[in-house]
């Protein structure tokens, strides 16, 4: 048997669109995965009621097929499913750490990239690598057609999940099909801020770098309480504040002593609208780990 440990990721962190990711040292997946002959799946943890066992419809089962890999597989969920925080994106890629492993497939991580993001399909409708890049390879991730860029950066974050349910399909229809030139080039402007900060462990580059003008205004209308939860944590101490991934999760870049003030300020936010929710006090982290 072999057991891999997998985090939750943010992808897009505003600016980014399909392209930024990063991990995060909590929560994360665990993955346990043994030969047979054909590929089971058992899930229990955060949110495992949600989740289909059928291996055609879960992401570990893609993540099988594609690897040729059958296996008796048990994901302990620690990253809640429609969080916004790379829960499919988790158990995908720990699924491919640990099935290269039991079957000495012989791949390099970046080469396992794009065989987890088959199993975000499943979930998503397309195979995009922000989340899985950063799950498996640790760190800030930039993924694009020309392949995968890795950052060893050292960032603390906040991320403040509520208990609404946003669904990545859900986010996607809600993306504008058009926009203005000025808008793309401040969006372009602060993606290389964002890469600036976090090749100098700088949040507040970061920060600056996480303001959207294209996306993140759409997705923020299928979040209650979006903007006063920003508002909050801006005044606690954040140096910029976004929607982690599809949502409906919010992530505050800030340097670490004020992550508790950012914390309790973004849940007295959401408690305001009635909305109970949890904060993780967190940093960039590492990629899937074998145990």
């Amino acid at each position: 048997m072999v057991t891999v440990r997998a985090p939750a990721t943010s992808a897009n962190l505003g600016s980014g669109f399909d392209v930024f990711g990063v991990a995060l040292d909590r929560p994360a997946d665990v993955v346990r995965v043994e030969k047979a002959n054909k590929t089971t799946i058992d899930v229990t943890g955060a949110g495992s009621q949600y989740i289909p066992e059928d291996p055609e419809k879960n992401t570990v089962g893609a993540v099988a097929q594609a690897l040729d890999a059958p296996a008796r597989i048990e994901i302990d969920k620690g990253v809640r499913p429609a969080s916004g925080l790379g829960s499919s994106a988790a158990s995908a890629a720990a699924a491919a750490v640990a099935l290269n492993v039991l079957y000495d497939c012989g791949l390099t991580r970046k080469e396992l990239v794009p065989i987890a993001a088959k199993g975000e399909a499943v979930v998503s409708g397309d195979a995009h690598a922000d989340n899985v890049a950063p799950a498996i390879l640790g760190g800030f991730t930039i993924a694009t057609d020309d392949g995968i860029t890795q950052i060893d950066a050292d960032i603390s974050f906040v991320t403040c999940l509520p208990d609404i349910v946003v669904s990545t399909r859900s986010a996607r229809q809600v993306v504008p099909k058009r926009t203005s030139i000025s808008k793309v080039v401040d969006t372009v402007g602060k993606a290389a801020t964002i890469t600036a900060g976090m090749t100098r462990n700088d949040p507040e580059l970061v920060g600056r770098g996480m303001h959207d003008t294209i996306v993140t205004p759409a997705r923020a209308e299928l979040i209650e309480g979006y903007d006063t939860v920003r508002k909050a944590a801006l005044q606690a101490g954040a140096t910029g504040v976004t929607i982690s991934g599809a949502g409906p999760a919010i992530i505050a870049v800030c340097y670490d002593h004020a992550q508790r003030a950012i914390a309790n300020a973004m849940l007295d936010s959401f408690a305001e609208f009635g909305v109970e929710s949890r904060a993780y006090q967190t940093h960039i982290g590492d990629g899937a780990q074998i145990f």
